[in-house]
Formats: C-alpha cells, sequence, structure tokens
C-alpha cells in the first residue's frame, strides 16, 4: 500500500485534535471531512487544505481510493457508523468510546472478525507517553499496581463540548469518560476485572444524565481501583491518575508524569511523539500497513464495555 487515504468523520474538537496528529504521520492523506454542519466543515476542511466536504458518511464512503475512516461523531452513533465503514469494506478507528452499549461493542466486533478488517478503539490512555512509561516498566517486571485513583473533572452543566461550544448531543460520564479508565486499568494491572461497583449522584434535569460518578473495580491479580468523575467540579479541571505501586508511586497527569514527591519523570523519549492522540493514530496506520491487530483492537477493550454494561445494570438496579 503506498498513501494511506482517510476520511473523518466528525470535525469538531476530538476531530481537529486528529487532523493536527495525521499532519505529523507520512505516507497518510485525509481526502474527506464529514461534519454535521456543511459551512463549519467547510471551513475545518479549507484549514487542512481537505477538498471533499459532506454531512453525509456515505458520500465519503463512496469516493473512490478510501482506504480508512476515523470515527470522530457523537457518541450514539459510534457502532452504527463503526458498522456501515466495515459493511463498506473500510478499515475504521472508533474514538472512544466504540459504543454506548454492549451489544452495539459486540456487533462491531461480530463484523471485523468477519471481515478482518483493522478495527480499533480510540483509547487513548494506552498510547499517552506517560502511562505508556508505567506500561513498560510493568512489562519488564519492574512495577506492579496495587491500587489506581483516578479523577475525571469536568464542569459542565450545559450541553457543551471541549472547545466550549454548544453540542447536538449529550455526554456520558459511564460509557464515555469511565471507559478511559475501565480500560486503562485493566491494560496496566493486567488479568481481568473480576469485581465492579458504581453509585451515581442525582440526575441533571437539564441535562438527563448523572452529574457525578463513583467507581470500584478489582482485577483478578489483586490491584484495586478507585474511580471519581464529576460534571459539577468547577476546577481543576481534566483526568489524572495516581498509580500506587509495590516499587513506588506515580501520577499521571495527560502526557505528563511525576513520582508521588512530584518529582517530574522524563517520558520525552518513550514514543516518537508527545502528543497522544498522533500515537493512537499511528498505531491503526501501522497496524493496516502490516495486517496485524492494533493494540487497541475492538477485541482488546471489548471486556472495557462488558464492565461499563454490568455497572450500568446495577445502577439501573439501586435506582
Amino acid at each position: 500500500m503506498s498513501k494511506i487515504k482517510v476520511a473523518l468523520a466528525g470535525a469538531g474538537a476530538f476531530g481537529t485534535k486528529h487532523l493536527d496528529g495525521m499532519q505529523r504521520i507520512d505516507g497518510v492523506e485525509v481526502v474527506s471531512v464529514v461534519g454535521r454542519e456543511l459551512e463549519k466543515t467547510r471551513e475545518v476542511a479549507k484549514k487542512y487544505g481537505i477538498e471533499h466536504v459532506t454531512t453525509n458518511l456515505d458520500d465519503s464512503l463512496a469516493l473512490e481510493g478510501v482506504d480508512a475512516v476515523i470515527l470522530c461523531t457523537p457518541t450514539q452513533m459510534h457502532a452504527e457508523q463503526a458498522i456501515t465503514c466495515l459493511k463498506a469494506g473500510k478499515h475504521v478507528q472508533v474514538e472512544i468510546p466504540l459504543a454506548d452499549s454492549l451489544q452495539g461493542a459486540e456487533n462491531v466486533l461480530a463484523l471485523q472478525k468477519e471481515t478482518g478488517l483493522v478495527a480499533m478503539g480510540g483509547h487513548t490512555r494506552r498510547f499517552n507517553p506517560s502511562h505508556q512509561w508505567i506500561h513498560g516498566r510493568i512489562e519488564a517486571g519492574e512495577l506492579n499496581i496495587q491500587q489506581m485513583d483516578v479523577q475525571t473533572y469536568f464542569f459542565r452543566r450545559t450541553n457543551i463540548n471541549a472547545l466550549g461550544q454548544p453540542r447536538s448531543w449529550t455526554d456520558h460520564l459511564l460509557w464515555h469518560h469511565a471507559a478511559h479508565s475501565v480500560d486503562l486499568f485493566a491494560y496496566q494491572a493486567g488479568g481481568e476485572i473480576v469485581a465492579a461497583n458504581a453509585l451515581q449522584g442525582p440526575v441533571s434535569a437539564t441535562l438527563g444524565i448523572a452529574m457525578d460518578m463513583s467507581i470500584q473495580l478489582k482485577s483478578s491479580t489483586g490491584a484495586i481501583c478507585t474511580l471519581s468523575l464529576s460534571f459539577n467540579n468547577d476546577g481543576p479541571l481534566g483526568t489524572f491518575f495516581r498509580y500506587i505501586c509495590d516499587n513506588g508511586t506515580y501520577i499521571a497527569r495527560y502526557d505528563d508524569l511525576v513520582d508521588g514527591k512530584e518529582n517530574a519523570i522524563d517520558v520525552s523519549k518513550v514514543d516518537v511523539s508527545m502528543n497522544g492522540i498522533e500515537l493512537q493514530d499511528r498505531e491503526f496506520f501501522a497496524a493496516i500497513r502490516e495486517g496485524r491487530e492494533p493494540n487497541s483492537s475492538v477485541t482488546q477493550v471489548l471486556p472495557c464495555y462488558r464492565t461499563l454494561h454490568k455497572l450500568e445494570q446495577q445502577i439501573a438496579a439501586s435506582a
């Protein structure tokens, strides 16, 4: 394969992050952008020198030579659109979450197995250099996780995206934000999640979703995880990870890593970039070229969605 031709669906906050990342990857060309609002999507396409713009994913899939699609569309569309891409013979990367239900995720996996195409979930935490540094030491036998403490905090009492712009859809603490940490905990601790508990706070009358949530997890390795999530937190904003290990404590703040005494750890040489989204995209395209399963494949991340499903059932039963 020469140059991989890509269609990007969803030209919002995360779509532009992928466009930025792909500009730094050789052998990749974005040939089409799909967006909900045509004029705004044209503005994005013009900025990145992309000629084809549409509001319909099928138009992009029909373009000659399109090899792969990256979906950065609303959560509720992910599984259906991933299936559409696979049926069209395109490799697909789906921004987190892969689906907003276990059935949706299982449907994507079933079709991936049938087609043999590369299908990957956008579980960026696997690729952030800070978490890669931890994973490398675990793989080398230098660390074992005893406990992870994760805080995912935003202030979103109105329906806005990461750029502070109005959203056409509603975000979700469990199926979106918890998916990052549930998958990362299993990935870093090893084994399987054997226990999972959740509590949620009041449902917002404005957004119709729970604004606060607490989750506990246990791995078959014995490691535990406590995850706190909120859309009510008025700063600092973001997701922060504390790794309590048998050989040190480490705190990851996106691509920055410090030890338990706040001494900075240099992670600049962990990979070819410090940009987690770019590294995620590099893995996607490398897997396509090499005909292999990518890290964060739909097969690898499906256990995360099984856990989210169990937590959703538990929350519903206690309501």
